[in-house]
């Protein structure tokens, strides 16, 4: 198990990003073609006199799917609206291919390569998959709507994710399956030609036959590689569908390991005291960090 600054393990199928012909030096000391896509250092968050976030390191490589888990009140939502840019850290840093950012706004954020789908997913049900694709950022032509281009480039975004379910891309989104909603959703997402795509619950309240449809989704995106990170209270999900997994406890980072060593019983023992001896193989430093946060609380 890796400390929770530390890139690590991999999912042999799934291929990252191509590196570029040449590599600059970042102020890390790193390439840039060997720094995660996403990395925080120290970050913390206070609300008042509430620390919600606590000296938090994770890194988030290219192409991985980085699972967040944590009990209610934990801090992932916290955490994810601070990497989506609402919300600005207290301290530590944030930075992205090994160069320091500021993310002042969502813009900011968005600018970058950041797309968040949020468990609401922001559709609008009365408008069809094209115009909620192209929402805010519709396509002229000759001061007219470009209905042709959005359409073909609509079909074919949804194409490339493997999403086929859909009957029409002009149905309306509200006669859609949750697991369409997410689809159409995260679709969005690559058109806006987003790096990373966080992904908050895409499996909550659905079946089993959408939840398949979601989980999917998050390979193709890996396969391609973009970075994921995921939320999700949902274990069985989380263990077959991430390379790395990141457990909050308290508002701080009790672990973070590639997916291989851990279960479910050492999830949920991160998870509700900090700690945990069933890692496989165990490790001194996950344990120490864990215990850290135990003090803490």
């Amino acid at each position: 198990m890796t400390t929770p600054s530390a890139a690590d393990g991999a999912r042999p199928a799934n291929g990252g990003r191509a590196p570029s012909p040449a590599a600059s030096t970042n102020p890390a000391g790193r390439s840039d073609e060997d720094a995660p896509l996403l990395e925080l250092r120290g970050v913390g968050k206070n609300f008042g006199p509430v620390r919600a976030l606590s000296d938090i390191n994770l890194t988030v490589p290219a192409g991985k799917v980085t699972a967040l888990v944590g009990d209610n009140g934990a801090g992932k939502s916290t955490l994810i609206k601070t990497i989506s840019g609402i919300w600005q850290p207290d301290g530590g840093q944030v930075l992205w291919k090994g160069r320091q950012v500021h993310l002042h706004s969502p813009k900011a954020a968005t600018d970058l390569g950041i797309a968040t789908v949020y468990q609401d997913l922001a559709l609008c049900d009365n408008l069809d998959i094209v115009q909620n694709m192209f929402l805010g950022r519709e396509e002229l032509k000759r001061f007219q709507l470009d209905e042709i281009s959005m359409e073909l480039q609509a079909k074919q975004t949804l194409a490339d994710l493997s999403v086929v379910t859909v009957r029409s891309i002009r149905q309306p989104v509200g006669s859609l399956s949750g697991g369409q909603r997410q689809a159409v959703a995260v679709a969005r997402a690559v058109m806006q030609q987003a790096q990373l795509v966080v992904m908050d619950e895409p499996t909550a309240a659905l079946g089993v036959t959408q939840t398949k449809v979601v989980l999917d989704l998050i390979d193709t995106l890996s396969s391609r590689g973009i970075a994921v990170l995921v939320i999700s209270h949902n274990l069985t999900d989380v263990l077959n569908s991430a390379d790395r997994i990141a457990v909050l406890y308290l508002g701080r980072m009790a672990a973070v390991a590639p997916v291989e060593q851990l279960d479910t019983s050492s999830i949920v023992e991160l998870m509700t005291t900090g700690r945990s001896d069933r890692t496989h193989p165990p490790a001194a430093d996950q344990v120490q960090a864990g215990q850290h946060a135990g003090e803490a609380s």
